[in-house]
């Protein structure tokens, strides 16, 4: 399935809009990847563990909008937005949140 940032889609008009779609997840972080990402962020490094996460984190929301969007009969989802955060649950402990939305679409 096509997912794009944009509204349209190149050589391909859309037929028809199916509805918004979403996708969500939230995955924690463990208390030594925090530790050693915090040392390396001191120290100018970049934190794989946290990059891994992330790029998780997006393909688990990408992947529960397609299929809502398949469910609906969608050949597309146009004006895909990715939002990220990261959630503070006290005493060292944070949740990373990435959710994704967009309109399904019939295309073509």
């Amino acid at each position: 399935m096509l997912i794009t940032t944009t509204n349209t889609l190149e050589g391909q008009p859309i037929t028809r809009y199916l509805g918004l779609v979403t996708g969500e997840a939230i995955l924690g972080a463990d208390i030594f990847k925090d530790f050693f990402a915090g040392l390396r962020d001191i120290v100018g490094g970049r934190s794989a563990s946290y990059e891994e996460e992330l790029r998780r984190a997006k393909a688990i929301a990408l992947g529960e909008m397609e299929q809502q969007a398949a469910a609906l009969g969608a050949s597309a989802i146009v004006g895909v937005d990715l939002d990220y955060e990261t959630i503070g649950m006290g005493k060292g402990s944070n949740m990373l949140m990435v959710s994704a939305s967009g309109t399904a679409v019939v295309a073509g």
